[in-house]
Formats: structure tokens, C-alpha cells, sequence
């Protein structure tokens, strides 16, 4: 015969763990149970402003262009929107004198610095490179005729503009949140 003790012990162990996990994560505060906020306002952040590009691109050519959904650069900037939104979400829930704020606001700043510095350059050096391979490749025409993608960063008013759409966004989805879940 076998002896189940040692099983029998492992799962009475593991019920009463989890049992503890349980009754400890009901006794959180509200602000550390609310996560699923900051997760929901960055993925609506990083849509509302892929749409607007959408809507921005139909003011200025009169044309509806369904691929500026899964297109870089742009009015306004996704990702300054959707990091905006974070840090405004996290601050609204932890405190704008917490450390989960501060932690993602430097990383709002180095993602909205990247889009109107590096990846900006490197799509106006693209362009420039464009340029030189249709001069060098005109006589040429079965000679590489692929263009690098030029579209990449932001101007200073794109990553300006998004960072503020994302601030409201974050604060108007808090705000609904707390009212409609105040007891989470």
C-alpha cells in the first residue's frame, strides 16, 4: 500500500495558501487592485489615436485611408498617446508623488523623445536616401526600385498633441471607472 500522507499534506497546504492569497488580495486597497485601468486606457490611448490619423488624413486629402491604422508617424502621435495615458493612469490611481507615476512618466518622456528625435531623423534621412537611389537608379529601371519607409517619427506638434489626448483620455476613463466600479 502506498502512503498518501505526504500528498494529502502538499494539497491541504496548497488549499490554505490560496485560501491566504485570496482573503490578502480582497484586502488590498483600491489602488492596487486596479490595474486592469492603466492596461485598458493604454490599448484605448494607442486606438483613439490611430483612428484620429485615420480622420486627420480624411480632412487633409479628402481620402479615407483605412491603412494609417497600422502606420507609424502621423497626427497625433499613438505612442506618445498611449504613454501619456499610462502615466496619467498610474498617477491618478498611485499618486502624482509615487514612484510607479514617476517611473512611467520618464518612460512617456523617453518614448515621446524618441518619436520627434530619432525616429524622425532617421525617416528624413530615409528621404534623402530615396532621393539619391532614384537619381543614381534612373537609367536603371530593373536596378532596385524599393523605397525606404520615410513615414517613421513625429514632429514636436504630433508627439505634443497625442501627449495630451492620452492625459484626457486617462482621466475621462478614470473618472467613468471610479464611478461605475468604485466598489473594485
Amino acid at each position: 500500500m502506498h502512503d498518501w500522507s505526504p500528498l494529502i499534506s502538499l494539497a491541504t497546504t496548497f488549499a490554505d495558501t490560496a485560501t491566504t492569497v485570496t482573503t490578502a488580495s480582497n484586502a488590498l486597497p483600491p489602488s492596487q487592485t486596479r490595474g486592469w485601468q492603466v492596461i485598458c486606457v493604454t490599448v484605448l490611448c494607442s486606438t483613439l489615436a490611430q483612428a484620429f490619423k485615420i480622420l486627420t488624413k480624411l480632412i487633409k486629402t479628402g481620402k479615407l485611408d483605412l491603412r494609417m491604422l497600422a502606420k507609424t508617424g502621423g497626427m497625433p502621435s499613438s505612442h506618445s498617446c498611449c504613454t501619456m495615458g499610462m502615466a496619467v493612469s498610474v498617477g491618478l490611481i498611485e499618486g502624482f508623488n509615487s514612484v510607479s507615476f514617476a517611473i512611467a512618466l520618464c518612460l512617456a518622456m523617453i518614448v515621446m523623445y524618441d518619436a520627434a528625435g530619432v525616429r524622425r531623423h532617421v525617416g528624413l534621412q530615409a528621404k534623402v536616401l530615396n532621393e539619391m537611389l532614384t537619381e543614381i537608379f534612373s537609367d536603371h529601371p530593373r536596378l532596385s526600385t524599393e523605397r525606404i519607409k520615410e513615414f517613421l517619427g513625429h514632429t514636436p506638434k504630433e508627439v505634443f498633441v497625442g501627449a495630451i489626448l492620452g492625459s484626457v483620455i486617462a482621466y475621462l476613463f478614470n473618472v467613468w471607472a471610479v464611478s461605475h466600479f468604485a466598489h473594485v
